[in-house]
């Protein structure tokens, strides 16, 4: 048993700043040997820049604060940070449930593998957003100002190609995008690197899973209640999927037959992240353990969120934070077993 922290980080202001500022934070930390064993030492730039460009220029910015933070060349931040041309992940977990009321999810990894940071930002140019960070730009999962709500969820490599990941995918729509059918138009146009459920919600009451490859993008939608686990269920990307999914179908059967119990968000945020739940994993050294559980209502702009058997939760009014009303915390603690 080891204690699990999460730093909390609160910015406001230029794209270039939140970067700048982030980047002295991880400067000297273990993120940046991490990052650097597990990806590649150059990628191609130009086409990087060129994707950025097209989806979040401000996104440019922010990797180029990051990079003066940090203290390092800003082509090495491209290729530890950009989420461009990563080396093939193996595995990861991640279950959610969504609503037209409200989103809940677990994300499930190893700690090893892990920024440790969840982040509140507001870009002068983009959206606010809160969410966990994943190769320090991106996002596991997050909710924008507007409640737009997305979180990734691994299905394979197959197909794998020179792309985005879906973690820099996350921070493209969810700092451009207001709406589930504007991700959505937006993820048909992001060149994937892998195949990859994006589970969404927004304020409208409009839900979706996105099935993301490399090849096409499915859409998912159901007027009031949406599973997405770790497999495409659409018939027509079942061919994508790894040859064992079990595990991913029993947290799919799981969770649809919870849906007539109608939980609250506060009941579901706390079943997900109980420990005795069918829903929390710890096989962290199987890479498979549950990391943090994530909520948002979408009328009451509730953020729920916390860390693996924590008795702290981060429990706040977003559209209020957006208004400028910063939260106290400055970290999360936790246990892994």
């Amino acid at each position: 048993m080891s204690d699990f922290n999460v730093n909390i980080f609160q910015h406001r202001g230029s794209s270039y700043k939140i970067g700048l500022n982030l980047g002295q934070q991880i400067a000297g930390t273990p993120i940046i040997d991490i990052f650097e064993n597990i990806t590649r030492e150059q990628i191609d730039v130009t086409n990087m820049k060129a994707i950025y460009s097209t989806f979040s220029p401000h996104l440019l910015e922010e990797l180029e604060g990051l990079a003066e933070g940090a203290q390092i060349p800003w082509q090495k931040a491209a290729a530890l940070f950009s989420g461009f041309d990563v080396p093939r992940p193996e595995a990861m977990g991640c279950s959610a449930m969504v609503t037209n009321a409200y989103y809940v999810r677990n994300y499930d990894f190893s700690p090893a593998l892990y920024d440790g940071y969840f982040s509140l930002i507001q870009p002068e140019e983009g959206f606010a957003s809160a969410g966990y960070n994943l190769q320090v730009l991106g996002r596991h999962d997050a909710v924008n100002q507007h409640g737009l709500v997305v979180g990734l969820h691994f299905v394979s490599n197959n197909g794998y190609t020179e792309g985005i990941s879906a973690w820099i995918t996350i921070r493209m729509v969810l700092d451009t995008c207001s709406t589930v059918t504007d991700a959505i138009e937006m993820l048909r146009e992001i060149p994937h690197a892998a195949c990859y459920n994006f589970s969404m919600g927004d304020k409208k009451g409009n839900i979706a899973v996105v099935e993301a490859s490399p090849d096409s993008v499915i859409v998912r939608k159901d007027e009031s209640y949406l599973t997405c686990v770790n497999h495409f269920q659409d018939k027509s990307q079942q061919h994508n999927n790894r040859s064992v999914i079990n595990n991913s179908e029993k947290r799919h059967t799981y969770i649809q037959s919870i849906k007539n119990e109608q939980l609250t968000q506060q009941e579901a945020f706390d079943h997900f992240r109980d420990k005795k739940s069918p829903l929390f994993y710890t096989d962290y050294e199987e890479l498979f353990g549950t990391l943090h559980t994530f909520a948002y209502d979408f009328k009451d702009s509730r953020l729920l969120t916390a860390i693996a058997q924590s008795s702290q939760i981060i429990d706040i009014n977003f559209d209020d934070w957006v208004a400028g009303k910063a939260i106290r915390d400055q970290n999360l603690q936790g246990i892994i077993e």
